[in-house]
């Protein structure tokens, strides 16, 4: 998860309607994730070849307030994976801003740390997100960026100009494994346009690999 603190005023075309920012002392973030997933189920029901597979997405940082309680969640600007039929599922469910790429990932384990690096080929050739990290996590520290990054546990996705749709992202508390060192290697022009272009080519702010868990995604509901 490398992550980028960014002028909140380019998330504003994204934000879904009746959503509001959420910043963490008072920064905005966008993060660059890359994931595995596996043993996929949708609605319980196993698909075949469409269980294991990788997934980059770029996301940012949102806030609902329901019944007066406010719900912490994070949006989409782009999600890539290497199934089309795992992008029109998710775009035509939660209404998603899902794109399919050709895509790799590498986990080495060595005695005192870990390599993973997860890969997608746009038409310039493959990108690549990449992290050597401590061989063992810690836990989350209370009140921490690695805390407000990691648990934002609703989705909120545009539905049009004046409809949101909300779903619940059920996972306990990850730990997570420093980064000792990192690699990002982007290399599209205006593929999530030219100002997010540019912050994803910088230096991000923090990155931090997260441990993971069985991750449960309820049934949406539009707002």
């Amino acid at each position: 998860m490398a992550n980028y603190a960014v002028d909140p005023k380019y998330l504003l075309p994204h934000l879904p309607h009746g959503t509001e920012l959420d910043l963490w002392k008072g920064k905005c973030y966008v993060s660059l994730v890359g994931f595995m997933f596996t043993n996929v189920k949708i609605k319980g029901l196993p698909i075949p070849f469409h269980r294991n597979f990788e997934e980059v997405n770029l996301r940012f940082y949102v806030r609902y307030k329901d019944n007066g309680e406010w719900k912490r969640g994070a949006t989409f600007i782009s999600e890539i994976v290497p199934k089309p039929a795992i992008s029109f599922v998710a775009n035509t469910i939660y209404g998603e801003n899902y794109s399919t790429f050709p895509m790799k990932h590498r986990w080495e384990e060595k005695e005192n740390e870990r390599l993973i690096e997860y890969s997608w080929k746009t038409k310039e050739g493959w990108n690549d997100l990449q992290v050597t990290t401590a061989k063992e996590p810690v836990a989350l520290v209370e009140g921490s960026e690695e805390q407000f990054i990691t648990e934002h546990y609703w989705g909120y996705a545009a539905n049009g100009a004046t409809k949101t749709m909300e779903y619940q992202v059920e996972h306990p508390s990850w730990r997570i494994f420093p980064v000792k060192k990192y690699k990002i290697n982007y290399l599209p022009t205006n593929f999530y346009g030219e100002y997010f272009d540019e912050i994803v080519r910088g230096k991000p702010d923090s990155i931090f690999m997260a441990e993971g868990s069985e991750v449960i995604v309820r049934d949406g509901r539009k707002l």
